[in-house]
């Protein structure tokens, strides 16, 4: 079905849809976001911010530019909300639409590209309400019929709750699309809650819809739900056995959640971004079609960095820097562990981590006390957000340990700031560090790259290239000439300004 676009004009050039980034978070997807809503002043953006709890959000840590026209915030904890009163035994609900959302989101097999096709025109209609959805008899039989025939864990309480919590949100997002100001054009910066939400205005507007993606979201939620505490099974015993019949059956609900819409979202999009050829064929993997996808690399603006070459100390700084947010995915603690195997080796060596630590307090305070009990308290800091353009000069040695990235801004920006990079395998970290190809490749390494969580290979990496003055300049001289002749804002904001163009110009036709 295609709906006709609304006839009200749009209120912006491009509608982004952001979860859990910009203008809330620092860093990272966030920095990328006002890069290029400010590197892109000629365009008018409307924003869509989804959250999960609003008091992980408290302030917005960047200014709202004069071209976004519009932004409003939702968030997932809100979408429902217990113990209202109702008539369930007098509502017999849309069977038909019920049915088809529950068995494309929640039960095993492959769906076909009508059975997504359906699911979208129900969204985008409004044919199933929240009241639908939570208060239904039509719903009630609808989750009973998917413990009964697919569920292998024995709790129907368990089966029961997890898949309500997953339905609500997707009905606040189809009340508020509803909602939306219309826009030329689309774009979402990630697969899941945004992607989805995507697929339904692009249904609803009939216009471009674009995506961009840094990390490959379903993977990532699937490492988080790896080491979900909240699941009632060994996050250990997940990370070993994957999704496989003998995994948590929760676990493997939520996965296929994420899997389905983020099909939904591959479906619907053209074109289709990745920051890196690895990462587009993760894509391709996981549903989108290899014609609509593309590689737009990030890029930095070397003008503003070129004070913070001025402004580096003279010799080798023995300061060893991780930039990010001190949670799991960034694997902060086998940051701390091989700070341990540095101070060793180097005494004077200081370890700083550098980000915020609210998105998940648990953690953090789980790495201060490894600080402690590793004997690092004088000699590793946390120092929370810091102006990275006046922070990087000062560290010798810029260091990521993620467990997934993408193309990581930090690593171009440490680069701009004459600082050499000692990173985990992940994402395109070594083509980063050691060249793509060609003449790329020629101009030798930028750094070090070692094993995901191997905090002895980390330690001997920094300790390796800070203890060698030749190695340490070769790489900083490297750093610096690829970033300004491979990735540069220039370079990346004129392919999302044809895009946009592009775009736009298909909404008005």
């Amino acid at each position: 079905m295609k709906f006709k676009a609304q006839d009200t004009a749009p209120i912006a050039d491009v509608c982004l849809l952001l979860e859990g980034t910009w203008p809330y978070v620092r860093g990272g997807v966030s920095s990328w976001v006002n890069q290029l809503i400010l590197g892109l002043p000629e365009m008018t953006f409307s924003v869509f911010f989804i959250g999960g709890q609003k008091s992980a959000y408290p302030k917005r840590q960047y200014a709202i530019p004069p071209n976004v026209v519009h932004i409003e915030e939702h968030f997932l904890e809100s979408s429902w909300t217990a113990g209202r009163a109702v008539m369930s035994a007098k509502r017999e609900g849309p069977r038909d639409e019920i049915n088809a959302l529950h068995e494309f989101f929640h039960h095993p097999g492959t769906p076909l590209p009508e059975d997504g096709a359906r699911v979208l025109d129900i969204l985008a209609a409004g044919s199933v309400t929240l009241d639908d959805v939570l208060h239904s008899r039509a719903s009630w039989d609808a989750v009973t019929d998917g413990y009964t025939h697919h569920c292998s864990d024995p709790s129907f309480v368990n089966y029961f709750w997890t898949v309500r919590t997953m339905q609500a949100p997707l009905m606040m997002l189809c009340e508020a699309a509803m909602r939306m100001p219309r826009a030329r054009a689309l774009h979402s910066i990630s697969t899941g809650y945004a992607g989805l939400l995507g697929s339904i205005l692009q249904a609803r507007w009939n216009c471009a819809y674009l995506l961009s993606e840094h990390g490959i979201y379903t993977k990532e939620r699937k490492i988080d739900l790896a080491q979900a505490n909240w699941i009632s099974e060994s996050p250990d015993e997940a990370l070993k056995t994957g999704i496989n019949s003998d995994v948590n059956y929760v676990r493997r609900l939520w996965i296929r959640f994420f899997e389905r819409i983020g099909l939904l979202a591959y479906r619907s999009a053209n074109p289709i971004t990745a920051l890196y050829d690895g990462n587009r064929q993760r894509q391709v993997a996981d549903g989108a079609d290899f014609a609509r996808t593309l590689v737009i690399p990030n890029g930095i603006a070397m003008d503003v960095w070129a004070s913070s070459i001025e402004q580096r100390p003279a010799g080798i700084p023995l300061t060893v820097g991780l930039v990010g947010r001190v949670v799991p995915i960034k694997d902060v603690k086998t940051f701390i562990r091989a700070m341990r195997g540095v101070i060793s080796a180097i005494p004077e060596a200081e370890g700083w981590i550098v980000g915020p630590e609210e998105e998940d307090p648990d953690y953090a305070s789980e790495c201060h006390s490894l600080v402690v009990s590793l004997g690092l308290q004088d000699k590793v800091k946390f120092l929370g957000y810091q102006n990275i353009r006046e922070l990087l000069p000062n560290l010798g040695m810029m260091v990521l340990t993620s467990i997934s990235e993408a193309q990581p801004l930090v690593i171009l920006e440490a680069w701009a700031a004459g600082t050499p990079v000692v990173s985990s395998d992940v994402g395109s970290c070594r083509e980063l560090i050691e060249g793509a190809a060609g003449e790329d490749r020629a101009l030798g390494f930028a750094g070090e790259v070692v094993a995901i969580a191997d905090p002895q290979a980390t330690s001997q990496a920094i300790v390796g290239l800070l203890s060698d003055s030749q190695r340490w300049h070769a790489a900083q001289a490297v750093g610096l000439k690829r970033v300004n002749t491979y990735y540069t804002e220039t370079l990346m904001l004129q392919r999302y300004r044809n895009l946009y163009l592009e775009a736009i110009a298909k909404e008005a036709q």
